[in-house]
């Protein structure tokens, strides 16, 4: 009697690594874009590892609290369509002027996406220039929609659909360097439109941009800083807390930069922020006004 085939026991389920776990957060959801990355298998796609790694990152390891905050971007992203945001045209009265991107690259731009670490991305938000608080800060969600679409601007500039480098927990350039600007600001005292603006905000970048920021500094600060702080600290982390700067006198900013592989890079910075580069209304750009 011929003998019965052998057949090979079950091999177990192989581990999976973090990095896998939230790309099955990623498959089980219908909307599979982050910062402009179509999220695929980071086995093979380095923009979504890079990303999915952010996530880790900005958790400190923990897959659990990963997967839930990538869940809940996701799931904002479906609903507030960043990349649409994008396109679309703010009322001149209320947003110009308020919302700057600049982008500093050591050699040309094949360079910079060779070598990430050569090239400085720049948000500025020029606070002191808002002519009306009622007119700005007053629709809660046409201000986080045009401060959105700013900061989709800026991650826009460090071609992360492209990058060919992974980030680690201690070496990730994809970050962006962050400005606002409070000279000559008209509003000494919190308004609750104000308050709910800023704070709407905190909570979603808190959220959503998770390892985007590599440096935050607040220049020409008054007396406001104390309630920006307090919110800061209740959505953000200690070690993103670290990256704030405030300084009194904007025209001290372009010493900041000593350290950066763009060279001169401070020199690159407008006039008024101690660099010797042309306006910022003429180096940067922000979402379309009119």
């Amino acid at each position: 009697m011929a003998e019965a085939p052998k057949t090979e026991a079950p091999k177990p389920d192989e581990p999976t690594t973090p990095i896998q776990e939230l790309w099955k957060v990623v498959q089980a959801q219908s909307h599979p874009e982050v910062w402009g990355v179509t999220l695929a298998d980071p086995a093979i796609h380095i923009p979504s590892q890079i990303v999915l790694q952010k996530y880790l990152n900005a958790n400190d390891g923990d897959v659990v609290k990963a997967r839930d905050q990538l869940e809940k971007t996701l799931a904002w992203r479906a609903k507030m369509k960043p990349l649409e945001l994008v396109k679309q045209t703010f009322s001149k009265a209320k947003f110009e002027g308020l919302g700057y991107v600049t982008k500093y690259v050591a050699g040309d731009e094949k360079a910079a996406d060779e070598n990430p670490e050569s090239r400085e991305v720049f948000t500025w938000n020029i606070y002191g220039g808002v002519k009306s608080i009622d007119e700005t800060f007053g629709v809660l969600d046409e201000f986080i929609s045009w401060r959105v679409a700013l900061m989709e601007l800026a991650i826009h500039e460090l071609s992360l659909p492209t990058a060919t480098k992974p980030i680690t927990a201690d070496w990730d350039p994809y970050k962006i360097f962050q400005v606002h600007d409070y000279k000559s600001i008209s509003f000494l005292r919190q308004s609750p439109q104000v308050k709910a603006a800023s704070t709407e905000t905190i909570r979603v970048f808190a959220l959503a941009y998770p390892e985007l920021l590599k440096e935050k500094f607040f220049v020409n600060v008054p007396a406001i800083m104390g309630f920006m702080y307090g919110v800061m600290k209740l959505f953000v982390a200690p070690k993103t807390i670290k990256k704030f700067h405030p300084m009194s006198n904007g025209g001290n900013l372009a010493q900041e930069f000593a350290d950066s592989k763009v060279p001169a890079l401070g020199e690159k910075l407008p006039a008024e922020y101690g660099g010797k580069g042309g306006a910022l209304s003429a180096q940067g750009k922000g979402p379309a006004v009119e």
